[in-house]
């Protein structure tokens, strides 16, 4: 029987951020520490090409990225949004483990994956670096499963309590993909409107309340996605995994608790199971209470082991 797959690279520890930024190194250090008694299939996460994020990012962004690399310390590209000598290398890698994943889930050489890494990748659009993504990680999975895997559907879940604009921006014309995101409503970035739909009807927006707890996030999935998604009958199923909705986390005013976590990976690994053979990857996005990260990291993933 296969097992689930941890992605990773030491070098996602090269990314660093200014003292006191919640996106921080030690972010990668307490899951890697809490998964460690996990018995799960381990893989370096390999440095995405240049062509990979291509499909994705054109060249002047790139080109404005390995431009804005320090020689040291670090460089502002927005307010929340830094970047040092490590940076654009950690990204490669992280974007690379994306892929890495993709290929091992369907291959069947794992039955599912955790994607540790950083920066993150939900909120970069296709030319512009913000709230503390360089590369659209999970975008990126999805052209690589449905261009280079040819399947034919594929379905994104986005579960952080910041809108992933980005993924929106990069996704808003690709009818082959379904996603659905469900974010704190009002909070920054300030998109995620029910309104906002996608070309193609592609897209599902799950404003919830400052305030609200998981109790109303387990009944908008019921409703507005576990069907949905059965409906689509996707081939393969990938989640940005932000556990910054968490009742202890300092950037959001969601209530879940680590319980509710393990409900919805568990949900969701019923649905990969009924639709595409448990063909699922998990990408790591938010989580800034290092605590409660590593624990609600820790649930998720044996969810995914049990699986």
């Amino acid at each position: 029987m296969t097992t689930s797959a941890l992605i990773t690279h030491e070098e996602c520890f090269t990314h660093l951020t200014p003292p006191g930024h919640p996106e921080q190194a030690a972010r990668l250090e307490y899951i890697l520490k809490a998964l460690e008694e996990i018995n799960l299939l381990r893989v370096s996460a390999p440095m995405a090409a240049e062509d990979d994020i291509l499909r994705i990012h054109p060249r002047e962004y790139i080109n404005y990225l390995q431009d804005a690399v320090p020689e040291a310390g670090y460089k502002s590209l927005d307010g929340d949004t830094h970047i040092s000598p490590g940076s654009l290398t950690a990204a490669y890698r992280a974007a690379g483990g994306v892929l890495r994943a993709v290929d091992l889930v369907v291959s069947g050489e794992a039955k599912n994956a955790f994607v540790a890494v950083r920066p993150p990748g939900h909120h970069a659009e296709t030319q512009t670096a913000m709230g503390f993504c360089l590369f659209g990680n999970i975008a990126l999975g999805v052209k690589h499963a449905l261009d280079y895997h040819s399947l034919k559907r594929v379905a994104v879940i986005d579960f952080d309590v910041h809108h992933g604009n980005g993924t929106q921006e990069l996704l808003w014309n690709e009818a082959r993909c379904l996603t659905f995101t469900s974010q704190q409503m009002p909070l920054w970035p300030g998109t995620g409107a029910e309104e906002e739909k996608g070309k193609f009807n592609n897209i599902v927006n799950i404003p919830l309340p400052p305030g609200s707890s998981g109790a109303l996030m387990r009944q908008k999935y019921e409703a507005l996605v576990f069907p949905a998604l059965q409906k689509f009958e996707p081939e393969l199923i990938l989640i940005s995994a932000g556990f910054d909705a968490h009742e202890a986390d300092p950037l959001g005013e969601l209530n879940w608790s680590t319980k509710d976590f393990s409900w919805l990976t568990e949900r969701l690994c019923t649905v990969a199971s009924n639709c595409c053979e448990g063909r699922l990857v998990s990408i790591l996005e938010g989580g800034y209470n290092l605590e409660a990260l590593a624990d609600s990291v820790k649930a998720h993933v044996k969810k995914l082991c049990e699986a």
